[in-house]
Formats: C-alpha cells, sequence, structure tokens
C-alpha cells in the first residue's frame, strides 16, 4: 500500500506542479503531510538539502520521501511519478503544440501565468526565511545565526550583481551557504 500512496502522492505533485520546484514545494509539503511521511520541520530541512545536492529539487525530495518510506522501491516510485507527467506533457508538446506557440491566446496565458508562478516562489522563499530564522516552538525567538546568513548571502547575491553588474553563479551561491552554514552551525 505504501507504495501505492507513494506513487499517487508524487503524481499528484507532478501533474500540478506548473512553474517548476519551487511552485511545487507548497504540493510537496501538503502532500507529504498528509500522508504523515514526515512534520513540518523535516520537510524545511529536506528541502534545503535538496536544493544543495545535484539534480532537481522535486527529484531529489521524491527519491529522498520514498526512500525513508519504503526503502529503493519507494524511491522509485516516488521518483517515476513526479517525473511522469513533465516526461508525458514534454512529448505531447513537442508532437502536438509546435505551432501553438505563436497564437495569441497561448501567449497570453503564458504571460499570465509568469507573474503568478513568481509569487509562488517568492512566497516559499518569504515562508522558508521565517521558518528557519525564527524558533517558533520557543516564543518566536529569532535564531540571530540563521538571520546573519539570510543577511550575508542576500548581500553577497545582491551585491555582486550590483557592482560587476553580473548575477553571481547559483553554484557558487549554493556552495557559498552550504559552507557558511556549516561553519556557523559547528561553532
Amino acid at each position: 500500500m505504501i507504495y501505492a500512496d507513494l506513487f499517487w502522492g508524487f503524481l499528484k505533485v507532478g501533474i500540478f506542479s506548473f512553474g517548476g520546484a519551487y511552485g511545487a514545494i507548497p504540493l510537496i509539503r501538503d502532500v507529504v503531510l498528509s500522508y504523515g511521511w514526515m512534520d513540518d520541520e523535516m520537510v524545511t530541512y529536506m528541502i534545503a538539502v535538496s536544493e544543495s545536492t545535484p539534480g532537481p529539487i522535486m527529484v531529489n525530495l521524491a527519491t529522498y520521501v520514498g526512500s525513508s518510506q519504503a526503502g529503493l522501491t519507494g524511491a522509485l516510485a516516488a521518483t517515476l511519478a513526479v517525473i511522469l507527467p513533465s516526461f508525458v506533457i514534454i512529448v505531447l508538446v513537442m508532437e502536438i503544440l509546435k505551432n501553438m506557440l505563436r497564437n495569441q491566446f497561448v501567449q497570453a496565458f503564458l504571460r499570465g501565468v509568469e507573474p503568478c508562478v513568481t509569487g509562488i516562489i517568492l512566497g516559499v522563499g518569504c515562508y522558508m526565511i521565517l521558518n528557519n530564522c525564527v524558533a517558533f516552538d520557543s516564543g518566536m525567538v529569532p535564531d540571530r545565526r540563521a538571520l546573519l546568513l539570510t543577511a550575508v548571502l542576500g548581500t553577497v547575491y545582491f551585491g555582486a550583481k550590483k557592482g560587476k553588474r553580473k548575477r553571481i553563479s547559483p553554484f557558487a551561491l549554493i556552495f557559498l551557504a552550504a559552507c557558511a552554514g556549516a561553519v556557523v552551525y559547528a561553532v
């Protein structure tokens, strides 16, 4: 039964996540919490780990959740379920919708969806910052180390963009964040 639950839960994530992995994080959180596979704190930690490991976040999260719940077979079921809808959609898009991208209604739809996805990603980012920087269980006490890391990484990102007129590499920023987190929380 767990394999069917993993497959169905992550198939829903794969079907309804529009806008990529960051747009899917609320769906993944909802599925994982509704099945009771992890608590909210563990989901937040796994999002952070999935962002710093190679590969797509949705695939990393599905693989980890599946593995933690049902071993290798569970990891395969969850991973297959989360990538299957995208694969099918891409094949259909390539075959059926080659000329539809020129259609004004399709272009209008895509222009309308873009700010929605941006808002979802911004909302998830704010939620993660608040969730990681404030210890809700101890009466809203700010975690100074997390606040410092967030401020330093934001300064590095926006400072590099403004100073060089070029964005810092996401790989460099992820590596810097992982190293800084290891140093700050090990001390």
